[in-house]
């Protein structure tokens, strides 16, 4: 009888997928059950029992709000006397964005560096007055106030609308950024 039971194991049962998943799983809970065996009994004072019972807290609670969104009104944006506001730069600098036919490289580069960043400027280094993908500005633009350094402006196009990031500098405001969203 014995004989028949081995012979049945080798020549059938183990040659199956059934089989083999037996055996593995055999392996797997002997192995995972002689280690609980070896590890002793737990300590109840390891883990999660040693937590504080107060939150830990890394702002002081009296500073106010620091989330994202507030009820407060940004400050307005400062601009020195006899100086460009930011929709005046804003209005400057998407002209000469935009343009005109037959205009070179050259030209266009120089009506946006006066009222660039340095930054910007490098970036647009490589840029041609024909990538510009729209011709005219169609509505009026929108200040979106962030700090008194710091604006952002959006301007309707018509292919588009145009994102303006103005920041403020010892020569007045200056396009930071410049963004083309698709309708």
């Amino acid at each position: 009888m014995m004989r028949r039971a081995l012979e049945f194991l080798v020549t059938r049962a183990l040659r199956s997928r059934l089989g083999v998943a037996l055996v593995i799983a055999v392996l797997v809970f002997g192995v995972l059950g002689a280690a609980r065996l070896m590890s002793g009994p737990l300590d109840p004072t390891d883990g999660l029992s040693n937590r504080p019972n107060q939150p830990i807290t890394t702002v002081d609670p009296t500073t106010g709000d620091d989330g994202v969104l507030s009820d407060e009104t940004p400050p307005a944006p400062v601009t020195s006397p006899g100086g460009r506001t930011p929709e005046q730069t804003a209005d400057r600098f998407t002209k000469a964005w935009l343009g005109r036919p037959g205009m070179t490289t050259e030209e266009w580069q120089a009506g946006l560096r006066p009222l660039s960043t340095p930054a910007l400027t490098e970036k647009m280094a490589g840029a041609e007055p024909e990538t510009v993908p729209a011709e005219q500005v169609t509505g009026p633009p929108t200040m979106r106030e962030r700090t008194e350094t710091f604006v952002e402006l959006l301007l309707p196009l018509d292919n588009g609308r145009l994102r303006l990031e103005l920041v403020t500098s010892d020569k007045g405001w200056m396009v930071d950024v410049v963004d083309w969203e698709r309708p």
